[in-house]
Formats: structure tokens, C-alpha cells, sequence
């Protein structure tokens, strides 16, 4: 069980929180909200009303022992960035900050964020992808530069067959890296090559940008 650092409660904060909680983590949260604060400690294992720019009440509450922390504050970028240097200097190695624009990405990582999200640009951008690539298109995640991955759903072309047989690699460049039972709800990652492909599994598919959008757009 690892321990985790939310800062910040809002719908973003509080969803990485309950999602980690979940998953059987420690899992500490702290805002200056007090009603947020109320709202979330059920669903945690502490959460702490509290100013997370001020070291001492990070070392407070534990912050130092965290394996990784989230910073979460909407757009103060100072509270942000505060927050940032505050579990850095704690000794915490991995701190994940929210970002709201591009200069508040560069602004967090140049005082110590080891990862930048933007979800709100991830968001559309993903829609986008999907309102231009067709219903089969279900997840798509920018890994890094000529890099990505994406969930589809099987195309009728492939029904049947399998994985050995389609030779994607091959045929189209990308790679099935796990396949999704949309009934069942399982997921089977290193998928068997010789199982038949049905209509109710997803792929999750990586490749290269160009070569990802024209495998969505088999049918």
C-alpha cells in the first residue's frame, strides 16, 4: 500500500483521491475548504482542512512519507506552484500538478513537478479526435512526440479473426496491447494472438499518430 498526497479538492482533486482510496492506497487529502474537506472524509483515510503552500502543515499531516502527490488548486498558480516546492522540499519524488494553460505547466515544472496535467485540453482534444475518426474511436492518450495510444472498438473487418491472422504490426503499424471485454468487463493484457476477436471487445492499440487514425477508420 502506498501513501498519496491530494492537494486540493475540487471535482479533479477529489476524483484522483477517491479513485486512489479505492484501489486500497493511503491516501490524505487537504484543502482550505472546509466544506470540501467534510465532504471527502468518508471517502478517504484522512483528509485535512489546511494550507498546503506551508511546509510545516505538509510535514504535519504526514506529507513526507508520501511515494507521490497530486496538486490540484484550480487556477492559483502561486497556491499551485507553492504547493509544488513545498512537497519537493518534503523529499516527496513524484508530484503530479493540474494545470489550467501552457505557462502554468512551465511554470510548475521549473519548481519541481514531475508531470504536468491538463485535462481540460486532453479532454477536447480527444473529442476532437473522435468526432473526426468515427464512433469507433472510444480513448485516445498522447504518450510523447510520433507516440500514442487509443481504445477502439473491433472493426466488422475483423470480426472472427485473430490477431495472428490480421498481423497488424504488418498490415497496419500499430500494436494491440491489451484487449477489453465490454460485457464482461474484463481486460486481458499480452493478449492471446489465436482468440477470435467478437463484436462486444475493444482494442487498446499503439502506434504512431498517423497510422492510429487510419486503423479507426476501418470498419
Amino acid at each position: 500500500m502506498n501513501r498519496y498526497v491530494i492537494v486540493g479538492l475540487g471535482i479533479f482533486g477529489s476524483a484522483a483521491a477517491q479513485a486512489l482510496h479505492k484501489q486500497g492506497h493511503d491516501v490524505v487529502a487537504i484543502d482550505r475548504d472546509g466544506e470540501l474537506v467534510d465532504r471527502m472524509a468518508p471517502l478517504v483515510t484522512r483528509a485535512v482542512v489546511g494550507d498546503a503552500r506551508d511546509r510545516a502543515v505538509l510535514e504535519r499531516i504526514g506529507a513526507g512519507g508520501a511515494d507521490a502527490a497530486v496538486v490540484s488548486t484550480g487556477d492559483d498558480l502561486s497556491a499551485s506552484a507553492l504547493a509544488v516546492m513545498a512537497l519537493r522540499d518534503l523529499g516527496v519524488r513524484e508530484v503530479v500538478a493540474k494545470v489550467v494553460s501552457a505557462d502554468h505547466a512551465r511554470i510548475v515544472a521549473r519548481v519541481g513537478a514531475t508531470r504536468t496535467v491538463f485535462p481540460e485540453r486532453e479532454s477536447a482534444i480527444n473529442l476532437a479526435l473522435q468526432m473526426t475518426q468515427g464512433a469507433a474511436l472510444i480513448n485516445y492518450v498522447r504518450l510523447g512526440s510520433g507516440l500514442s495510444i487509443q481504445e477502439m472498438a473491433v472493426p466488422r473487418a475483423w470480426e472472427g479473426q485473430t490477431l495472428r491472422e490480421l498481423d497488424l504490426t504488418r498490415a497496419h503499424r500499430v500494436s494491440v496491447v491489451a484487449v477489453h471485454d465490454v460485457l464482461a468487463d474484463t481486460t486481458t493484457p499480452v493478449p492471446d494472438p489465436d482468440a477470435p476477436l467478437l463484436d462486444t471487445h475493444t482494442l487498446v492499440v499503439t502506434g504512431d499518430e498517423a497510422s492510429l487514425a487510419r486503423v479507426a477508420k476501418i470498419r
